[in-house]
């Protein structure tokens, strides 16, 4: 009979007590176990036959390691990690315990928090007052209207709130990189001037929420911030191949599909 192939949630310190009733991705929620491997422990259920990138899944693989991490640090794998069989699972971990024993230490008593900035729209007259090239085209527009002068308008004014954004955010990053232990800059996001992760200890998580809202607050009419967190601190985590190197390989890619 072929072994189980096994979907990995992520890897903790071994004698870890699961969550009570932890339950992980598929219809009806898979039951989760720990898989020891030395000093570790590998956080596994079944694979689902209909796994899929299903919010409903994604949820309950996120919750999982939400619920994971609130008292002791966990090394997050990203959705959709399946390897062959157990064995497989138990000999990459094992080829990696140091460099995995240090990602947990890092990780001990921090969380990541994700800001995303964007222009604030709602401000242009602001942006007109602050911009002289911006206000000599409008003054062309007005006097001679063309769809070329239209054009030229709407993209110099796009310009110039991303522009006022970014040295917004520029101006608030060393208060927030001095809370936080590391940051990161994300993937390009549309319409967005910062995609930005920090590895935030728990200590100073609120003050770190409050000095977001203060700086959004004062600086309103150039820039909009938006906070997401406590998450897995899968931007903290090494990928690609890098050390340490996840438990196996996804054993297919899956596309979001609606729930």
């Amino acid at each position: 009979m072929a072994a189980s192939r096994v979907y990995v949630y992520g890897i903790v310190h071994a004698g870890r007590a699961l969550p009570p009733d932890a339950r992980g991705v598929g219809r009806p929620p898979a039951p989760v176990r720990l898989l020891p491997v030395g000093a570790l422990a590998a956080v596994v259920s079944d694979v689902p036959d209909d796994l899929r990138a299903r919010r409903r899944d994604l949820m309950a693989h996120q919750d999982l390691l939400m619920r994971l991490g609130t008292d002791a640090p966990v090394l997050p794998m990203r959705f959709g990690m399946v390897a062959e069989d157990a064995r497989t699972v138990e000999e990459a971990v094992a080829a990696a315990t140091a460099g995995h024993l240090a990602v947990l230490e890092r990780l001990c008593g921090r969380t990541e928090l994700n800001l995303k900035a964007t222009p604030a729209q709602s401000e242009i007259e602001a942006l007109v007052r602050a911009d002289a090239g911006v206000r000599r085209l409008m003054t062309q527009v007005r006097r001679t209207p063309s769809y070329e002068g239209n054009v030229r308008l709407g993209q110099a004014v796009a310009e110039g709130l991303a522009r006022r954004a970014a040295e917004a955010v520029e101006e608030v990053l060393p208060a927030l990189t001095a809370l936080a232990d590391d940051f990161v800059r994300g993937p390009d996001v549309p319409g967005c001037v910062l995609n930005g992760s920090f590895l935030v200890p728990k200590a100073v998580s609120e003050r770190f929420r409050a000095e977001v809202e203060r700086f959004a607050a004062a600086h309103a009419e150039r820039v909009e911030l938006r906070l997401t967190g406590p998450l897995p601190c899968y931007s903290f985590v090494p990928q690609d191949g890098a050390e340490p190197a996840p438990p196996g390989r996804p054993s297919a890619q899956y596309a979001v599909t609606g729930s």
